[in-house]
This record gives structure tokens, C-alpha cells and sequence, in this order.
């Protein structure tokens, strides 16, 4: 495979593996200086990051004069972190408002991920936002660094929406055991008295929250419809 080809690809696995990143803004308080947040994301239909920030937030007064922003997703799970990949998600962030038709399909997401996020709102506003992607940069390690096309990072999840809903909810109320096998056969450990739960899925594998933490089983191959889909969580479940 060309190694700008793999990188890409490799960048789009680390932003499905992982679920929180750095999101850098321009300061609004200190003009000419970049401000860091932690910022846990999931990915909207369209594969841009969602992120829910509170209206009184530094980074959001940051947005709202500049909507310049990039968003580091960094490899957990090494002891050097010059070893693990990194993307740098470089977009305009956009507000998802009220009217916006999308809006209830991003709060079901959001939420199956994040589900202690669902009573921010009781202390301060919230929106969500999307991060729309005009470039991305993916360091592989120790001077393996590529521009990655955005075609390639970026991609439609062909189950957002209800049709994912629906299957979320299928298997969290009816296979609870096959989420514990695929826990099992991933190598994912699961602490006593907790139960996996589906938080979401799209064509190349599945989000398990499992108690606030949030893990990725890929599929064996992609699937491209809700049939085969199903085809392959039988499959794993059977194996398992």
C-alpha cells in the first residue's frame, strides 16, 4: 500500500480508537497565543469530531471570535509517547444550532458515548459543535509525518441516525451476552458487576461503553448496510 495511503488510514483508525483529544483555540484574553482543552469527541454522520462545550467556557468565547481551531488525537498506551501515532485535526468549529435537523441524531450519539453529559445542561448552556475538517496531519512516530488527504481520513458513517439508533438499542436490550463476548475475544477486561453497553457503530467496527470508559472492537471487513452489519456481530459472536 503507498505510505501516504496507509498513513491516512492509519490516522482514521486512531480517530475511531480514541475519544478525547487537545482542542487548541485562538485566546481571545491573550491575542497571539494558541489555549488547550481536553475535549472529549465523538464523530457526527458526515466523520467531523462532535464536541458539547458550555457557553461560558474560555475555548467557546475562543470560538466565537475565531473558529480556527485543531484538535490532537494522540496513541494512548505508550510508555513513550513519541511512539504512538498522532493527528492533528486542523478545521473551522461550527455550532450546531437549534434548527439544525441533525441536531437530535448528534444528541443520541453524543450521548450513548457520554452519558454523564446529558445533565451539563441543568448548571450552564451548552451547544454542540462540530469540527469540519480542511486539513489533517498524522505523525506515525519518530519522522514518519504525512499531510493525510481528507477523503481518505474522513468518511460517512452509513448508520448515523435512527438506523444506528435502532441497532444500538436492539443489541444493549436483546444480546447483552454478545457484548460480553466481544469484549472477551477483543482482550478488553471487564470489571465486576459492570455490562458492556453498544454506544455506537459504523462501517468498519463498534464503541462499547463499558461503566464511563469508552472502547473500540473493528470488524473483521467493512460493512456497508444494516444486513451485513448484523452479518458480522454474528459472526464475531459465534467465534467469541
Amino acid at each position: 500500500m503507498e505510505p501516504k495511503v496507509q498513513a491516512a488510514n492509519d490516522a482514521r483508525s486512531l480517530l475511531l480508537n480514541e475519544y478525547h483529544g487537545v482542542l487548541s483555540t485562538h485566546s481571545d484574553d491573550v491575542p497571539g497565543y494558541p489555549f488547550g482543552s481536553v475535549m472529549p469527541y465523538c464523530l457526527d454522520g458526515e466523520g467531523n469530531p462532535v464536541i458539547l462545550i458550555s457557553r461560558i467556557a474560555q475555548h467557546t468565547k475562543n470560538i466565537e471570535a475565531n473558529p480556527k481551531v485543531s484538535l490532537i488525537v494522540s496513541e494512548t498506551g505508550f510508555d513513550d509517547v513519541h511512539l504512538g501515532g498522532r493527528l492533528t485535526w486542523i478545521g473551522d468549529a461550527e455550532r450546531v444550532e437549534k434548527d439544525d435537523e441533525s441536531l437530535t441524531d448528534l444528541e443520541a450519539r453524543y450521548y450513548s458515548f457520554f452519558p454523564a453529559a446529558k445533565g451539563y445542561h441543568k448548571a450552564h448552556g451548552f451547544d454542540f459543535y462540530r469540527i469540519k475538517l480542511v486539513r489533517g496531519r498524522f505523525i506515525a512516530g519518530f519522522g514518519k509525518i504525512w499531510w493525510v488527504k481528507n477523503e481518505l481520513v474522513q468518511k460517512v458513517n452509513p448508520f448515523h441516525g435512527a438506523i444506528e439508533q435502532g441497532m444500538v438499542k436492539h443489541m444493549n436490550e436483546d444480546h447483552g451476552d454478545a457484548l460480553v463476548k466481544y469484549c472477551k475475544a477483543a482482550g478488553i477486561e471487564l470489571p465486576e458487576a459492570v455490562e458492556p453497553k453498544m454506544a455506537g457503530l459504523d462501517s468498519e467496527g463498534m464503541h462499547l461503553l463499558i461503566g464511563s470508559r469508552v472502547v473500540r472492537i473493528p470488524f473483521s471487513e467493512e460493512v456497508v448496510d444494516p444486513m451485513s452489519a448484523r452479518k458480522q456481530l454474528v459472526a464475531m459472536a459465534k467465534v467469541a
